[in-house]
């Protein structure tokens, strides 16, 4: 019996189904050359691009193929268990889209540019942190500066940290602060002239295949931006669910890479596979129930968004991602120290997997801002 990610209660469409499968195949196929690599091979880009991913939570209205919030986790937690490297380039992508047409965040025309990359299979990502900064979710006025130029709009110049899947992405939504001191989001072809990428990811712990490195303008042209806006929840439901479906694929991938490997482990003072042990058997039994409560909880708090879209459904998204996220790291841990020193080496994936694991803590909420929020929710205060 194997593990699965995705709960038969998703309900996926053909469609989904199709691109999902696909986009894990391409992932599976590339994953080892670009942790090799420590970086997004133009294979892999490739390859992600093709696998039609990009239409996933793209209404049907605009051609796309319309992914609720449930439908979307089920789906990013199939690509986290292929490896959650090249999954969050697909879930940085999935969430800005899912999250602009569900809550209109953006303004027509940017919608506009944001549906048609998507139907083209053009890759996009919001650039928001800073070295100084860190991660906009603690507030702050960002140091990259938005330069009014009318010939072109605006003129951008400044660094972005974190940009996963930097030489893989076609655009950006980069946050800059305004000569009035506003935060404005502005959309940038990464392949045009002034953008530049730094290889700063080399050498991470976790996620190296990622290509997470530094974009830096250099008044690099702008002509589409949003204004500043006061934020809408479905910002934070579609995030969250990214990052806590992908993270949980990889705690399953640890699940499923222990079940493989203690059925054929079979050491000569045993005479038997390690299966047959109740210390193996109970380890296994502990992280796939963590898992399957975590994936549980995670449905949960998608279906209650999409029945309820708004401010009231968001906290148990963000306790969803928080549990996630430590159900992974717990996963990848106990899958090394039952499988012994051969998930130290990289003849087992486990190592890759108890590193990248370790990532989605670093993402926002953290655990006492979800938790918090989410107990405030309940006490009513």
């Amino acid at each position: 019996m194997t593990a699965h990610t995705l709960p038969p209660s998703a309900d996926l469409t053909a469609a989904q189904q199709d691109v999902t499968e696909r986009a894990a195949q391409a992932i599976t196929q590339h994953a080892a050359e670009c942790e090799a690599a420590q970086d997004v091979t133009t294979g892999a880009a490739e390859a992600l691009r093709g696998s039609g991913y990009t239409r996933l939570t793209l209404p049907t209205a605009e051609g796309g193929l319309g992914a609720t919030l449930t439908q979307f986790a089920a789906a990013q937690a199939t690509l986290g268990e292929a490896g959650a490297g090249l999954a969050l380039i697909l879930a940085m992508h999935g969430h800005i889209v899912g999250a602009a047409f569900q809550g209109r965040t953006l303004p027509d025309d940017l919608l506009n540019a944001l549906a048609e990359a998507s139907r083209a299979g053009k890759l996009v990502n919001a650039l928001a942190s800073e070295p100084e900064l860190g991660s906009p979710s603690r507030g702050g006025l960002p140091r990259t500066a938005a330069t009014p130029d009318p010939a072109h709009g605006w003129r951008i110049s400044g660094r972005k940290t974190w940009a996963t899947g930097a030489r893989a992405l076609d655009f950006a939504l980069v946050n800059a602060a305004t000569p009035d001191g506003q935060v404005g989001r502005f959309w940038l072809d990464l392949k045009a002239a002034g953008v530049t990428i730094e290889p700063t990811w080399t050498g991470a712990l976790a996620l190296r295949g990622s290509g997470s490195h530094d974009v830096v303008f250099e008044g690099a042209a702008a002509q589409l931006h949003a204004p500043p806006s006061g934020g809408h929840p479905a910002s934070a439901a579609w995030f969250w669910t990214a990052i806590a479906a992908t993270y949980l694929g990889v705690g399953f991938a640890a699940l499923n890479a222990l079940t493989a490997y203690a059925r054929q482990r079979t050491p000569t003072a045993l005479g038997a596979p390690i299966a047959t042990l109740p210390r193996v058997q109970e380890q296994v039994g502990r992280i796939a129930a963590d898992l399957q409560a975590a994936r549980t909880l995670l449905h949960t708090a998608a279906q209650h968004w999409d029945a309820h879209p708004g401010s009231d459904a968001v906290p148990l998204i963000g306790a969803a991602k928080a549990y996630a996220t430590n159900a992974a790291v717990s996963a990848t841990d106990l899958a090394v120290r039952t499988a012994g020193g051969g998930a130290l080496t990289p003849a087992l994936p486990l190592e890759r997997l108890l590193r990248d694991a370790r990532a989605g803590l670093t993402h926002p909420p953290s655990d006492e801002a979800a938790y918090t929020a989410y107990g405030l929710s309940l006490l009513g205060e």
